[in-house]
């Protein structure tokens, strides 16, 4: 697809004020602009200005005197707290004009593994991890921009995923150490994020386009639909209407907690939920034979095993990951169709252990390729066990999900990258320009 077409959007954690939007070209100067972004309320309360008395004369336009030399610096902290890590984003916006919005000049990224809920008994050692990151903030931000630059925590599934009162420690620790910092914190600036809006994308193109996004805990789907078949055969749920550019559009978007790539895991192995750690042991024909290890997620140690005088590889595999898949994952109807979309996260990770595409640069591939890859995989578990004895499983996972889960064509073309424009493709760059909308910061 002609990259110039695709505009790519990250969402954040709220529906519409979240939306960043940028030409999803790979121009040489990684400069977002953000000029397009637009508020239908703002448009109402200019309504709500307008005299009562229309005028006898055509109205003078007045043009405010513009300021020469205007430059106006900020930045902006997120923290990404996921199933299997904490990143934090910095961002720096330069804003040129007083009347446009600023651009986006510079990210800083960093992550400490793992994530958050590992500490779900321990929150005062997650929110020592959290202080580790706010000393890469305290390096990058300028320290007489501190006072003044806003720091925000989203989690995602690995907390949800959590009993309700463990969530609430760790996030209210993450408060405190918010507090005790010397940047702003504001209302509401420790929370956990919904799964409907951790991706979105929008395109000026015939075809579908859309994004999928596969982390630990939960996996994301979002586009938007160029039939009216997929909005009405879509759960009311799954259907976002976004007012944008004085229209309204209706984009598919659904989270699915527990069909994250390492959940998927505890659910293939039947550990999900199970009790009996100490001594149970769970095995798995997508895992090498003589494979057997103390395996560690989300604070539970799990013992996990090949099945020594059993078989293994990858049609026995697909049959144990089919359980996970089949029956949950809603198939949109024109995805069976001529779509193209974008895979981050797991996807690309996976695709790049497995050598389908080079870490440095990503890559195009078909969905029949890593159905392809995840079946040599499988049949050849011992040359590739020093990668990750796992990666079996999690290739045909993803093959499982892709075709029986969201049912995507053999020749759907999926685009895996890890980066738009230098800069890393998640949510967090949406939410935290929406809270320098809500803090009135123009």
């Amino acid at each position: 697809m002609p990259q110039q077409l695709l505009l790519l959007s990250v969402v954040s954690v709220w529906l519409l004020a979240g939306f960043f939007l940028a030409d999803a070209t790979y121009y040489s100067h990684h400069v977002y602009n953000l000029r397009h972004r637009t508020y239908s309320h703002r448009a109402s309360n200019m309504d709500n200005q307008l005299p009562q008395v229309v005028p006898t004369e055509p109205p003078v336009e007045v043009v405010p005197p513009r300021l020469h030399n205007f430059s106006r610096i900020f930045y902006g902290i997120m923290f990404d707290a996921g199933s299997t890590g904490t990143r934090i984003h910095i961002y720096k916006f330069i804003q040129k004009d007083p009347a446009g919005l600023p651009v986006l000049d510079n990210e800083m990224y960093h992550a400490v593994k793992p994530g958050l809920s590992a500490y779900a008994d321990k929150p005062e050692v997650g929110g020592d991890t959290i202080r580790q990151l706010l000393k890469v903030a305290k390096k990058t931000v300028p320290k007489e921009e501190w006072r003044q630059t806003p720091v925000v925590l989203k989690a995602t599934a690995g907390l949800r995923l959590l009993p309700e009162e463990k969530a609430k420690a760790l996030l209210d620790e993450v408060k405190d150490v918010f507090d005790e910092s010397p940047f702003f914190v504001p209302n509401n600036s420790v929370s956990l994020m919904n799964g409907t809006n951790e991706g979105h994308l929008y395109a000026k193109t015939r075809r579908t386009v859309g994004i999928l996004d596969l982390g630990g805990g939960s996996t994301q789907i979002t586009f938007l639909p160029k039939s009216k078949k997929t909005v009405i055969s879509a759960p009311p749920s799954y259907i976002a209407r976004i007012d944008m550019f004085n229209s309204t559009y209706e984009l598919y978007t659904h989270s699915y907690l527990g069909n994250g790539l390492i959940a998927a895991r505890l659910a293939t192995l039947g550990a999900l939920g199970a009790d009996g750690l100490d001594w149970k042991v769970f095995t798995s024909s997508c895992l090498p034979k003589k494979f057997r290890e103390d395996w560690t997620f989300g604070g539970l140690t799990y013992k996990v095993s090949g099945i020594p005088d059993g078989y293994a590889g990858y049609k026995l595999c697909y049959h144990e990951v089919m359980r996970v898949v089949k029956g949950i994952i809603h198939q949109p109807f024109e995805v069976k169709g001529n779509s193209v979309f974008y895979a981050f996260s797991y996807y690309y990770d996976r695709a790049v252990e497995s050598g389908l595409i080079d870490g440095s640069r990503g890559g195009v591939v078909e969905v029949r390729d890593f159905k392809k890859r995840a079946k040599e995989v499988c049949n050849k578990m011992t040359k590739y066990r020093p990668i990750s004895p796992f990666l079996c499983m999690d290739m045909t996972y993803i093959t499982c999900l892709l075709k029986e889960g969201f049912g995507f064509k053999d020749s759907t073309v999926l685009q895996l990258t890890k980066k738009v424009n230098n800069v890393e493709t998640s949510w967090a760059l949406g939410a935290t320009f929406d809270f320098f909308h809500n803090l009135n910061i123009h």
